[in-house]
């Protein structure tokens, strides 16, 4: 692989660089008089995808085959590391799906630069309607560190973050036990006291799941579980900015109190994000309706049935939410979830040379991506 040269501006500045990449390795950054209409960034990072155009992680039958095309798709929207998300299943189906991410993993180059872990999502969480979303209530089910180790068999120790409620009274030696073994640990869908959420974060947990969703609709004024996730400064927040989950009023405020560096965008991205709108029918949910701005809804009424854009629309959405500048709001799908993810996604000399250029339409806060690079080789080139 020799050395080859990017060009874009950066988002920060406005100021045109050329990035050089040799070996599949960003080698410099430097400003370049050259001029160039499209933006460069280092690639995203979800840390939260169940599937995308049509691909499903936790449908009734996923493959090997299921998670690399997975990888490839989401290479298009500029997601160049994403973290599989397996959710609430009885064990088996659990591993089985564990089993064909490490699969793919292990077999297909592309599926393994992308993911740099996998992320459980349950099943030790909440039984209480709302806060459980639209995990199946009979697979909740307390904490198992045995159980736990199984998983870790059966994906060649890929787990690499973990949802949880802490409300468990084996919260907080198995929340102990994980981080122990490297695995980053998040409180959601919980119902947890600010007891028992200062106790998951004193044994560990460092992150909270799609904070704002995956709760009741009615709470307690004060205390509840957003307040304790808001004030604890250990804590770093995902928020899912489609514009669907989250009031723009709500994300700001989210946003404000964890401070930028704490706040990190998810996609959360269900099966069916990135596919035309139209009504279908799907394993949890049944008959849903997708409208053409991506809203995923149970047919014939407005209740979401999950997340249906990419990272990439989140991004341009929040810049329109919360108001805070575009070079902001990328650094909450870049670096802040690369923290949690071997320092990826950083445009920056010594780092992989995961990058991504994109047209930025500023006026209508649309980003539509141009080219892709995985470790230094170009993966997608827009029509």
């Amino acid at each position: 692989m020799g050395r080859t040269q990017v060009l874009g501006r950066e988002p920060a500045t406005g100021r045109s660089i050329r990035v050089t990449i040799e070996e599949g390795m960003i080698l410099l950054v430097e400003s370049t008089d050259e001029s160039s209409d499209l933006w460069i960034a280092a690639g995203l990072v979800d840390l939260q995808v169940n599937g995308y155009f049509g691909l499903d992680l936790n449908g009734h039958d996923p493959s090997a085959n299921t998670v690399s095309k997975l990888a490839r798709v989401l290479l298009t929207t500029g997601v160049t590391s994403f973290a599989p998300t397996v959710i609430s299943a009885p064990e088996k189906e659990i591993v089985h799906r564990l089993e064909c991410i490490a699969e793919a993993c292990a077999n297909d180059s592309v599926a393994a630069a992308c993911i740099p872990f996998i992320h459980v999502e349950g099943p030790h969480i909440s039984p209480r309607d709302g806060f459980r979303g639209a995990h199946p209530l009979d697979s909740v089910r307390p904490p198992s560190l045995s159980e736990f180790e199984r998983w870790q068999t059966a994906c060649n120790g890929l787990i690499g973050l973990v949802t949880l409620s802490p409300h468990f009274p084996a919260a907080e030696d198995y929340i102990s036990a994980l981080v122990e073994r490297g695995v980053h640990v998040s409180l959601g869908h919980t119902d947890a006291s600010h007891e028992q959420i200062e106790v998951a974060v004193r044994a560990g947990a460092r992150l909270s799941t799609h904070l704002g969703n995956g709760v009741a609709l009615q709470l307690d004024r004060h205390p509840n579980p957003l307040w304790s996730q808001l004030a604890e400064d250990r804590l770093t927040a995902s928020f899912i900015a489609d514009g669907h989950h989250l009031p723009a009023e709500t994300l700001r405020a989210m946003v404000r109190a964890k401070g930028l560096d704490r706040s990190i965008l998810v996609s959360d991205a269900v099966a069916l994000a990135g596919m035309p709108p139209g009504h279908y029918d799907v394993p949890i949910g049944g008959r849903v309706e997708l409208s053409l701005d991506g809203r995923l809804s149970m047919e014939g009424t407005s209740t979401l049935a999950g997340a249906a854009v990419p990272l990439i629309t989140c991004v341009g959405r929040a810049v329109q939410m919360t108001g805070l500048p575009l070079a902001e709001v990328l650094a909450m799908a870049t670096r802040n979830p690369g923290r949690f993810a071997a320092n990826r996604g950083q445009l920056l000399p010594g780092e992989r040379a995961d990058i991504f250029r994109f047209h930025w339409n500023e006026q209508a806060s649309i980003t539509t991506v141009n080219d892709v690079w995985l470790a230094g080789e170009v993966m997608y080139q827009a029509p």
